[in-house]
């Protein structure tokens, strides 16, 4: 393995960790490159554990022993290590969490592919929180659901907020980022779902209702935050579904809603 001791925030080698807080930025940057950033020594090894290749390491000196397994098993990575004045200065915070790893992306997941034998999937529009889309992919993973599709503008699941507060469950639940919104539901209809939009307009039913029926295979739609769902995916829903609330409270935050209606929509046997 080879040991790589940084003297220079300027080292053209560790390009890939530079300005991590630059959100605009690192969202654009990533996927372009093919890679993203796992941070903490917990989610680099569930990246690893599902599959992922990593690019380089970057830690502080004393990482290393936590993660001497890591290293011998791919010795021909580079770990590239610094103080942590130097670390914050290329990354523009403060590392606490052990060690980071640029990761190479995987490669994308068809459609088709990914919904076959799912009975559950949700399906987020236009949520660009990563926070929230992190913590959707958490509530899914724990919660049964069998995939995540995301629309075009929807914050990436594999950006170093959403990874981190999934705590590393983006590599669990398969995912795939549609192309074609919101068409591409008529796809989840054509493969036998029925697609349900969390969101409060006039006809729409109550949670417990549409679990009462037990869908054979549901797409659950969830919306951004504020202003909710867009009329066009609205007009392509099966329909409306909508949490009962209580003292004058109109909605919950969208990771919460999604945590509630995963739960009580799983399926039933």
């Amino acid at each position: 393995m080879t040991f790589h001791y940084l003297e220079t925030a300027d080292d053209p080698r560790v390009a890939d960790y530079t300005r991590l807080t630059d959100v605009h930025l690192r969202k654009l940057r990533e996927p372009e490159e093919g890679m993203y950033i796992a941070e903490s020594s917990r989610v680099l090894r569930r990246a690893l554990a599902a599959g992922h290749k990593p690019r380089s390491f970057f830690l502080a000196e004393k990482w290393l022993e936590d993660l001497d397994d890591v290293f011998q098993q791919f010795p021909d990575v580079p770990v590239y290590i610094g103080t942590a004045s130097l670390l914050e200065e290329i990354t523009g915070f403060h590392l606490h969490r052990g060690a980071m790893a640029a990761m190479h992306r995987p490669a994308p997941v068809p459609l088709e592919e990914l919904l076959a034998g799912a009975h559950r999937v949700a399906v987020l529009e236009d949520v660009v929180d990563h926070t929230n889309v992190g913590a959707i992919f958490r509530s899914a993973a724990a919660l049964g659901v069998d995939a995540v599709l995301v629309s075009p503008r929807c914050g990436d699941p594999l950006y170093r907020r959403s990874v981190r507060v999934s705590m590393g469950t983006v590599f669990q639940v398969p995912w795939a980022r549609l192309e074609s919104w919101p068409r591409d539901l008529e796809r989840l209809k054509e493969q036998g779902f029925t697609v349900a939009a969390m969101e409060l307009t006039d006809d729409a039913v109550d949670l417990d209702d549409l679990a009462a029926s037990n869908p054979g295979k549901l797409a659950l739609v969830l919306g951004t935050e504020g202003a909710g769902m867009s009329p066009e995916t609205l007009a392509v829903v099966d329909l409306a579904v909508k949490i009962p609330m209580r003292a004058g409270v109109d909605s919950l935050n969208v990771a919460a809603a999604s945590a509630v209606a995963f739960w009580e929509l799983r399926p039933r046997t």
